[in-house]
């Protein structure tokens, strides 16, 4: 029957709830590039965490190799057996190309967690951070330290959501349009941010800025985060150790976040893949679009309802709430933008 209606492979096998857990090994959170094996305990973590949280089994995939075209064909022959392929711990910049390469070969959901479960749980933090503050997004300036793949895609979902200006660093500097050493991939995001043209250090782009968004090793000082505006939004999300302690940041932020579960609010990615591909699944969607992506973090921001605060600016890693109003959120995108099955032409 399945071979007859490869459609039928959904409701006659585990396929359709199905999560390859993908990686090469070589960006393992506060590790780096530890090769495959070493990387296969935090793939099983992962895996645990979409069972507990969204009901999904998954299965960790580690690849014995760093090439590109290799990755991608080797997801692409396995992807037959699975709804979706979540993409983790894979270095930049070649994890922009496999995910855009897997995402145009496959008719499953691809999703980088690295680059977009960071995203959205950013977005659902600094819409209650400005909300907290009397702001919306647009009233907003952010300066983002770190241009690789958490960065970027933090950057990118905070201009589809309507950031006032915000502008990246990357070791070197700020990105601009100017500078003739960055990749494709920061050459494009030179052209979509920066547009006050900060050219000097991060530290000088921080004076007057409303937000600092750490995603890198890099440390920030104290008088840097003194600098900003009144009334500041500190994200340092470095883990282990946060770009400035939370304890110097909150002597001059209103709302200090970081990656940590250590200190209040933890920006935790577990908030938000369980949710999404759970969604993605529920509306047999092809793809996970930006649209879905919005919505899941204006679910998982709205999930704080009365109790936001200082200290409570995204819902706790174990509130149950928060998958099953991502996924509900997920699958109405889905839908509304034409990619769930019901939608499918």
């Amino acid at each position: 029957a399945i071979a007859e209606q490869p459609e039928l492979a959904d409701t006659y096998t585990w396929r359709s709830r199905l999560v390859a857990v993908v990686s090469d090994g070589t960006a393992v959170l506060g590790l780096g590039n530890i090769g495959p094996a070493a990387a296969l305990p935090v793939m099983e973590g992962k895996s645990a965490l979409f069972q507990q949280f969204g009901g999904l089994s998954s299965v960790p995939i580690v690849l014995s190799t760093t090439d590109v075209d290799e990755i991608v064909e080797t997801v692409i022959r396995i992807a037959p057996s699975f709804g979706g392929i979540n993409l983790e711990d894979i270095s930049a910049p070649r994890c922009f190309e496999i995910e855009d390469r897997l995402r145009a070969a496959l008719d499953i959901p691809v999703f980088h967690d690295d680059q977009h479960g960071t995203a959205i749980v950013v977005l659902a933090a600094l819409r209650n951070a400005a909300a907290l503050t009397g702001r919306s997004l647009s009233d907003l300036r952010v300066v983002v330290s770190g241009a690789g793949a958490s960065g970027i895609a933090c950057t990118n979902i905070l201009l589809a959501a309507g950031i006032g200006d915000i502008a990246a660093a990357d070791s070197r500097g700020m990105v601009h349009h100017s500078r003739t050493d960055l990749t494709a991939v920061k050459q494009a995001l030179a052209e979509t941010t920066n547009q006050a043209g900060h050219a000097g250090t991060i530290e000088e782009a921080l004076v007057g800025a409303d937000v600092f968004l750490g995603l890198s090793a890099g440390a920030i000082g104290e008088d840097a985060i003194a600098a900003m505006a009144p009334n500041s939004i500190v994200f340092a999300l470095a883990n282990p150790t946060p770009e400035i302690h939370p304890e110097i940041a909150r002597r001059h932020a209103a709302v200090v976040a970081t990656g940590r579960s250590d200190f209040p609010n933890q920006i935790n990615n577990v908030l938000a893949f369980p949710g999404v591909f759970a969604g993605a699944f529920d509306a047999g969607a092809r793809e996970i679009t930006e649209g879905m992506k919005l919505a899941a973090a204006e679910a998982i921001a709205a999930v704080v309802g009365d109790d936001l605060g200082p200290d409570f600016i995204v819902p706790s890693a174990f509130d149950r709430r928060v998958a099953t109003a991502a996924a509900d959120a997920v699958a109405k995108a889905a839908e509304a933008e034409g990619v769930a099955a019901t939608t499918a032409g």
